[in-house]
């Protein structure tokens, strides 16, 4: 049979373990929310990028417009991110190659060889997972260029 001593010393080793897990455990919850919500942050942004060069091969080609762009682009972020329309903000800029006429920001007017950058942009703490407005100011940005074909 176990002595009196050594049934108080497992005791207070069990008590001390509940004591260490109640300090530690936050800790550790807090930097495992933090890796999910950077791995998160990493992947909205990959998905930004991806639907502004999908934005962008759309632009490149004869007869497409702004509305289709954005509305593809939306599109694709609504559908894989689940975010509003609404919070997404899309810029298509036309920049006229050499010896080009200026086609005033409109894809339709865009000429070969010119420049067309679709830039997309998302609030931070609209695709967060942890709730609160910590980031609210933060955009993630995704930008793509190609050449009108």
């Amino acid at each position: 049979m176990l002595s009196a001593h050594v049934r108080s010393r497992r005791h207070h080793r069990r008590a001390a373990a509940i004591v260490e897990m109640a300090m530690v455990l936050p800790v550790f919850m807090l930097v495992t929310m933090g890796i999910i919500e950077f791995g998160r942050a990493l992947w909205v942004a990959n998905m930004v990028t991806n639907a502004s060069r999908e934005g962008t091969r759309m632009a490149i080609l004869d007869g497409s417009s702004n509305a289709q762009v954005i509305s593809a682009v939306r599109d694709f972020l609504e559908s894989s991110l689940s975010v509003s329309g609404s919070d997404i903000d899309i810029d298509i800029t036309i920049t006229a190659a050499e010896g080009n006429p200026n086609p005033g920001n409109e894809c339709v007017a865009a000429n070969t060889r010119d420049l067309i950058e679709v830039k997309v942009a998302i609030p931070f703490n609209k695709v967060s997972l942890v709730p609160g407005n910590y980031l609210e100011d933060k955009l993630i940005v995704g930008r793509s260029a190609m050449r009108h074909e």
